[in-house]
């Protein structure tokens, strides 16, 4: 009886925990960890990330503005990496062209994106699926 009352609370935890074959869908962000500092999103404008089965395009959305287009690239998932490049950036980029690997798990809907950026950066980001 005690085995059933330990693995129960460990099979709902593995229910809530998922690895995709794709990340397909409608992603806004929700916040980070930016080199061990949280940051919450930012309260004037949201980002999204539309991803198709391999490729994501990135979106910062103001009220009164015009939608801009900042990222884009391509992406594949491995087990639990995602390694995205980046084919596109509408600032200047040190990601240009390079492969970033990320762990990635998706918890109740939310990705979260760990890892190392080119400049040395260490994230956790978090993105709610909307559609």
């Amino acid at each position: 009886m005690k085995r059933w009352l330990v693995l129960i609370p460990f099979c709902f935890a593995l229910l809530s925990f998922n690895l995709a074959t794709s990340l397909k869908g409608v992603w806004i962000f929700q916040g980070g960890v930016y080199n061990g500092k949280a940051e919450g999103p930012p309260k004037e404008y949201k980002l999204q990330r539309n991803y198709t089965d391999k490729d994501f395009t990135a979106y910062a959305y103001q009220k009164g503005y015009k939608t801009e287009k900042y990222e884009a690239g391509n992406y594949t998932l491995k087990a639990d990496s995602c390694l995205e490049t980046q084919t596109f950036s509408s600032q200047p980029s040190q990601a240009m062209g390079k492969t970033i690997h990320y762990n990635y798990k998706i918890i109740n809907g939310e990705l979260i994106l760990s890892g190392t950026l080119p400049s040395g950066m260490v994230v956790e980001e978090h993105w709610k699926k909307i559609k």
